[in-house]
């Protein structure tokens, strides 16, 4: 090597000799056309094995420092089989690979955690929820029907499980003789299904990209309708998580009622299970909670036909054509007229709560999205008919009257099928479903949060997906929010319900308007039908709701009402945040390049300090940052790190034109990190020139109060940390404080 080079190869010696242990011999080490290369001496002598060799593709001294990223890991290796030595080359072991020129991709070893904490914490991660997944595994991410049946239906099929019983326990109010309206209160129900279902299947077609409710009116009704959507929505998904948790804790008190005190205890429980279910990712938590799905539809299915199956020989209190009389009598304590029957009609309805949540999650769907997610929707509907009115039906020919201790279906399943191991596995079933029909919300609440922080009505750390390709910081929001209305109502479903229905039908009923509005506006193929399908879902979802605004308001629905207002003012305060921010730090593009020092010419030995500024928008902020990095080097070099390619090379296009005197490298972090990229590239920065410095100009936004750093990244502070801890990197701040401008 030529003397005052520096190597560029890192040798470490490690193992012992040959498979008997023994130190390896001149003669065995010999090179030989059929074993490969030969160990240097060096190991030869001290009987090493194996010899690591981290190699540069290119000279470090003649390669600038994003030049320097491409590495191999070789080992030389004694082989069993070849019976010598032979080298191993592993591109895995690369912390970056080139993309193109002035853009990376960093590896997995380069997205690693750094700090001790934070690996302990990756750790226990791996542990409870797997191995990370790069952003290429979001398409195999998406599910097929099968699955998404089991995914998104859950809510929807298991409120067949105690809607029925919602409408007798209204009735019983004007005493046993009304409990015969439950069926025709049912079938009722089941023509609102059934017109929700055809309008949802226009909003498929229309918004095959995903038509939440929020999406939908938003665009053809206006940003308040939009927002009014959204925050219905959101109470709705919480309230979805504590109903159906209680009511899968309802139906193990039923079968097991010694447990009944623990109720709140097991709802939190079931809460954790299946918030780390949906932390392991969509399509695990698929393959997780779809088969409990399928097995309740089994299971109460086969529950159905079994009872239609006594009444056709005769072996039950009624007939087909029949009801049976009450299995116990109930003094009246009202009577019955038109307000009782509606409120019944209002508690019943929560059967078709759910059933939008498919055209909110279009996306989830492997190709086609559309097509599958409307047959998807159309078996939805489909199974829930059928169990919806088949419970109904056996209701009032076996006579079933509800009372505090069990369910009706617990009831109706002991009559039907005997206290025995079918009856067991049935109740397993039902309360299997029930616990997963939060499932549903868990599929769409993370989805609506992470679209509302893209459009800053959210803090936007909710629109981060976590190390399973799920947003992470979504899911636990929801599960944290539908624990504290667990605790609060004591996990009891009949306090809960009158919380559940007005939001849900709010959404329904602004979503139906907006596409009566998409199709009048863009008059596509088959609008005319399509209009008249959503202009009916409009007028009957509008109709429960006054229904329910009536008849439940008093009865806590108040408290819906409430707490949508309470998220509509959020995010009218988040956005006026993120917009007083946006006016402060905001440029024209086509005035920021007088904003930073023009280029110099580099001294003729090379300059002595090399400056990397993280760069993540083109702002004040940014700008500043740039300055004040030529003020300490001409040698500048901008990084941004991102996850998605596509905005990355939008970002380099704009950047081009406002800072075209400022290199920009891209590092692609396909894990999502930030931090640890970063501190790889610094690392090989600092060791590219002999005697060259490297300078870490850091952009800090300056905030005063506690909620402002709830509402932005703070990953640029912890980034000072680690590269503090380099020692050989100078870090500089560049602190920027929106409210001294004035």
């Amino acid at each position: 090597m030529t003397k005052g080079k520096r190597s560029s190869f890192l040798r470490v010696h490690r193992g012992r000799g040959p498979e008997d242990g023994s130190p390896v011999s001149e003669e065995t080490a010999a090179p030989d056309a059929t074993t490969g290369p030969s160990l240097p001496a060096a190991a030869r002598r001290n009987g090493d094995e194996s010899e690591r060799i981290v190699i540069p593709r290119q000279e470090r001294d003649q390669t600038p420092a994003s030049d320097l990223l491409d590495l191999e890991l070789r080992e030389v290796r004694f082989g069993a089989t070849s019976r010598g030595y032979y080298l191993r080359v592993s591109p895995k072991k690369r912390r970056f690979t080139r993309v193109a020129p002035g853009h990376i991709r960093a590896s997995a070893s380069a997205s690693r955690p750094l700090g001790r904490t934070d690996r302990v914490l990756a750790t226990i991660k791996r542990v409870l929820l797997g191995s990370p997944f790069a952003n290429s595994r979001l398409i195999h991410e998406r599910l097929t029907k099968i699955r998404a049946l089991g995914v998104f239906s859950s809510d929807p099929l298991s409120s067949s499980a105690y809607s029925v019983e919602e409408i007798m326990l209204v009735l019983m109010v004007a005493g046993a003789g009304a409990l015969y309206l439950t069926l025709p209160i049912t079938g009722a129900l089941l023509a609102l299904l059934w017109l929700v279902r055809l309008s949802y299947l226009q909003t498929i077609r229309a918004y095959p990209n995903g038509g939440g409710a929020y999406t939908v009116a938003r665009e053809n009704l206006g940003l308040t309708p939009g927002l009014i959507a959204a925050s219905a929505l959101m109470v709705d998904y919480v309230l979805t998580v504590a109903v159906s948790v209680a009511a899968g804790v309802a139906a193990i008190t039923s079968a097991f009622p010694v447990l009944f005190e623990l109720r709140v205890a097991l709802s939190l429980a079931a809460i954790a299970l299946i918030t780390w279910g949906n932390l392991r990712g969509i399509r695990e938590s698929g393959a997780m909670f779809g088969l409990p799905t399928y097995f309740f539809i089994f299971a109460f299915g086969g529950m159905i036909v079994v009872g239609l199956f006594k009444l056709g020989i005769g072996d039950a209190p009624g007939t087909l054509l029949h009801s049976a009389p009450p299995s116990a009598s109930i003094a009246a304590t009202g009577g019955l007229s038109l307000f009782l029957i509606l409120r019944a009609f209002s508690s019943g309805a929560s059967a078709v709560t759910g059933i939008e949540a498919i055209s909110n999650g279009v996306p989830a769907f492997k190709p086609p999205e559309s097509h599958n997610a409307r047959v998807t929707m159309q078996w939805e509907a489909a199974f829930l008919g059928f169990l919806l009115i088949g419970v109904a039906f056996l209701a009032t020919r076996y006579g079933i009257v509800p009372n505090h201790d069990e369910t009706v279906v617990s009831i109706l399943g002991r009559e039907v099928l005997g206290k025995n191991v079918l009856y067991y596995a049935y109740q397993v079933a039902t309360a299997g479903v029930l616990f997963l029909a939060a499932n549903t919300a868990y599929a769409d609440f993370p989805r609506l949060a992470a679209i509302l922080g893209r459009d800053r009505f959210a803090p936007r750390q909710l629109t981060f997906r976590g190390d399973r390709l799920g947003f992470s910081n979504g899911i636990m929001l929801l599960g944290a929010a539908a624990s504290v209305l667990l605790i609060a109502f004591q996990a009891e479903i009949t306090r809960l319900i009158p919380l559940y229905i007005l939001g849900v039908f709010i959404s329904m009923t602004l979503s139906q308007s907006g596409m009566v509005r998409h199709w009048l506006r863009l008059r596509e193929r088959g609008w005319r039908t399509s209009l008249v399908l959503n202009g009916i879902g409009a007028v009957a979802t509008g109709v429960v709701v006054l229904i329910v605004g009536a008849t439940k308001v008093t009865q806590g629905a108040w408290i819906s009402i409430l707490g949508m207002l309470s998220l509509l003012a959020v995010f009218v305060l988040v956005r006026r945040h993120y917009d007083w921010v946006e006016t402060r730090v905001q440029i024209n593009e086509k005035d920021s390049p007088p904003a930073v020092p023009q280029a110099v010419p580099l001294p003729p030995n090379g300059p002595k300090e090399h400056v990397v500024v993280p760069v993540d928008e083109i702002n004040k902020i940014t700008l500043g940052a740039i300055a004040a990095a030529r003020e300490i080097s001409p040698l500048v070099t901008a990084v941004h790190v991102t996850d998605d390619r596509e905005s990355a090379e939008e970002f380099r296009a704009h950047w081009n034109r406002a800072v075209p005197d400022i290199p920009l490298l891209i590092i692609e972090s396909p894990y999502r990190a930030f931090i640890a990229p970063l501190m790889a590239f610094l690392e090989r920065a600092r060791r590219s020139k002999a005697g060259q410095g490297v300078t870490l100009v850091l952009p800090i936004f300056v905030t005063h109060h506690w909620w402002e750093r709830l509402l932005h990244n703070r990953d640029v502070q912890r980034l000072k940390g680690f590269a503090e801890e380099l020692g050989s990197v100078r870090v500089v701040e560049f602190r920027f404080d929106p409210a001294a401008i004035s």
